[in-house]
């Protein structure tokens, strides 16, 4: 793989970060609140606290880091239809653009943004988040489209 179409991150309150690369994983973790195959970096996330990536058979047998692991680390770049979510506090924060991604991650703040409250799954809060020049565009359709494909055999 040559660059990342995928980066999902949950912060629960327990503080931990868990990140996937992995669509289905990430899927299985917002069901169940767990995954079955994992990597862990005690301290490791932006935040000081545990950081578990979420991994696939495959990723077990090669032996090599997942795309999570590679998108964290900056060795692996966003592929030009990059999308991520990062759920937190009961809330969906979409993106675009890895890079404003992993400064909310950091940071927790959201400069710009256009927000569906109780319009996701179960009700939860739906935060399309976007740079100073896509906000000046209008609410970012393309990357609302992909959320709802996502999700459609989910329903």
């Amino acid at each position: 793989m040559t660059a990342a179409k995928y980066y999902f991150v949950v912060l629960p309150e327990d503080g931990r970060m868990y990140a996937f690369g992995d669509v289905a994983n990430y899927f299985q973790f917002l069901e169940h609140k767990e995954v079955a195959l994992t990597r862990t970096r005690i301290g490791g996330s932006p935040m000081g606290s545990t950081l578990v990536f979420g991994i696939t058979n495959d990723d077990v047998k090669s032996g090599k880091p997942s795309v999570a692991e590679q998108v964290f680390d900056a060795k692996l770049p966003p592929a030009d239809d990059f999308y991520g979510e990062v759920f937190k506090n009961g809330r969906y924060y979409v993106f675009s653009d890895l890079k404003v991604m992993k400064e909310f991650i950091g940071s927790g703040e959201v400069p710009y943004s256009f927000t569906d409250i109780g319009a996701g799954p179960g009700g939860a809060t739906l935060v399309w988040v976007v740079d100073s020049a896509g906000f000046k565009k209008g609410r970012p359709q393309v990357t609302i489209d992909r959320f709802a494909a996502l999700r459609k055999d989910k329903k």
